[in-house]
């Protein structure tokens, strides 16, 4: 959950589906990936099914999902394989993010997503008004050991959960040991690779970098 700062010369798209905001669905490459997108169900910071998110699909701009399915194909071939959290996100969806960080009544996730902050610290460094997931070449995700059949697909220790608002996510956190480091490490490898870039805060962030529509927000529906 990165913030992240209008551009100057920021766009909101009027397409009104996938197709027409040049989004495809990451399956369409890859019908196997594996897609546990949080934000279409109840586990999550907020706790509730968000806005936009009404299936439970990986959409990207065309770019970026092939990049996507490079990585994917690649770690196939050391026994291991991705998990999407996140990929394209409507703008509406941020929004809802925006009014549960105000809403300091509802606490029921603090245990499990930010612990150790206040809720109004979350507005700012980890929920902005605008998010590089609704331009549709961000993906938060991590990388999971298979068995050699290809079956029984473990997530790597990544030393916190996705999602979760304390520096112990950043990247490069001291905070986490050898092996979790190790792990993380092994991710942004995979993903820089393919020319993604990692946000340091968030060891789970990537977004192709040159970003495809680096001015051009959307807010389609995830159907």
């Amino acid at each position: 959950m990165a913030a992240c700062a209008a551009p100057a010369t920021m766009q909101i798209s009027d397409a009104t589906t996938p197709e027409a905001a040049g989004l495809v669905d990451v399956r369409t490459l890859v019908p196997d990936i594996d897609v546990d997108m949080r934000y279409a169900g109840s586990n999550n910071f907020v706790g509730a099914k968000v806005d936009g998110y009404e299936a439970a699909r990986c959409y990207l701009l065309a770019d970026a999902a092939t990049a996507l399915q490079q990585v994917e194909l690649s770690l196939r071939e050391q026994g291991m394989r991705l998990r999407l959290y996140d990929c394209y996100r409507p703008a509406r969806a941020v929004r809802h993010f925006v009014a549960w960080a105000g809403d300091l009544d509802d606490q029921r996730t603090k245990p499990e997503y930010y612990p150790h902050l206040d809720k109004r610290q979350l507005l700012g460094d980890y929920i902005s008004p605008t998010s590089g997931h609704s331009r549709g070449a961000t993906v938060d995700l991590t990388v999971m050991q298979c068995a050699a059949n290809g079956d029984g697909c473990v997530p790597l220790d990544m030393g916190t959960p996705f999602d979760f608002f304390d520096t112990r996510a950043n990247t490069d956190s001291a905070q986490v040991d050898a092996r979790q480091r190790e792990n993380r490490q092994r991710l942004r490898s995979a993903m820089e690779r393919a020319g993604f870039r990692n946000y340091p805060m968030e060891w789970w962030h990537f977004t192709l970098s040159p970003e495809p529509s680096p001015t051009v927000f959307h807010d389609v529906p995830i159907r």
